[in-house]
């Protein structure tokens, strides 16, 4: 069921021994808005703990003593999740097709999966919705709180310089500045601080590039062996997603990488007016109009040839080739 801000406050004030959820792969804002509900949750003193997948390196500090908690979970609540698919249940006993009691989310794909769900389709991240929430239930926004919110916001929009930035995504940024969290020192970590790792399979991924569609599709590949030859951990390739779509001229980027052989996780990145969610739901994927993802099985070769095949059909139905 569908529900409004109201409401999502009033079930979220009636609960007590809460367990938070996200995507898997948490990026920055599954990461800020589960932490950022999660402490404020307990500012009314209630129980309540997060049980995410391994994060960035980068997103890892806002964690720190949210994992924990002695308490059996009464409800469960998702954040950043279109889809039960793609909850992130890596290393808990907890699986996909768990009952979760209230979604916060921001994608459009949302499938309503969960008993109650809080969507704000306007919100460029779903720390946007979440501060909402928190300022609906009359919670104060601490420097700490602030802090997981802002990484939610700044990620999403990548810091600032996407569409999906609206007046009001600025103002709710501008308020967690107000609080007196460092800005420049946030920023710096979540986007211009890169490890060795990361910076060596960058290099091999935008070597693979090849384009496509008379220059408008341009696609990167990661490969198994591209992990084994780094080391790299799976959560610090996010920031590949956003190379494709950054040549001139490339109106679809796509970023393939193979985290186990044989199958790829997909990440679609547009630049208007071009639809990634319209790509990836020929493949069980969703997500928004400049960024989705979808998952696929099969030879680097099939995977490449199928992704291009749906591509190139949705470019032909809205003329852009």
């Amino acid at each position: 069921m569908r529900i409004n801000k109201a409401q999502a406050a009033e079930m979220l004030l009636s609960m007590d021994n809460i367990l938070i959820l996200a995507h898997e792969n948490p990026d920055g804002d599954a990461v800020g808005s589960a932490c950022a509900l999660c402490k404020g949750l307990r500012q009314l003193e209630k129980k309540a703990k997060i049980s995410l997948e391994p994060a960035a390196k980068i997103d890892a500090y806002l964690t720190e003593g949210l994992t924990s908690g002695d308490f059996e979970p009464l409800y469960k609540v998702a954040v950043d999740t279109a889809d039960c698919k793609i909850l992130g249940v890596g290393g808990t006993s907890f699986q996909k097709d768990v009952k979760i009691d209230l979604c916060i989310d921001h994608h459009i794909s949302n499938v309503f999966y969960a008993e109650n769900t809080y969507l704000d389709e306007k919100a460029a991240a779903a720390a946007e919705a979440v501060a909402d929430i928190l300022s609906e239930m009359k919670i104060k926004i601490t420097k700490d709180i602030a802090e997981c919110l802002y990484v939610g916001i700044s990620t999403d929009t990548g810091c600032f310089r996407y569409g999906n930035t609206t007046p009001k995504t600025l103002r709710t940024a501008a308020d967690m500045a107000d609080t007196g969290i460092d800005i420049g020192k946030i920023n710096k970590i979540q986007f211009e601080t890169k490890s060795k790792e990361y910076a060596e399979i960058e290099k091999l991924a935008i070597a693979s590039m090849e384009t496509y569609l008379e220059g408008k599709c341009a696609v990167i590949i990661v490969t198994n062996e591209m992990y084994k030859q780094t080391g790299i951990a799976d959560s610090e390739t996010q920031p590949l997603a956003s190379i494709p779509r950054q040549i001139d001229g490339v109106l679809v980027g796509i970023t393939m990488k193979e985290k186990q052989p044989g199958f790829f996780r997909i990440s679609i990145r547009t630049n208007e007016p071009a639809d990634a969610s319209e790509i990836a739901k020929f493949l069980g994927g969703g997500g928004h109009k400049m960024a989705a993802g979808c998952s696929y099985s099969g030879t680097k070769e099939n995977a490449v040839g199928t992704v291009l095949q749906y591509t190139e059909m949705v470019l032909r139905e809205t003329g852009l080739i």
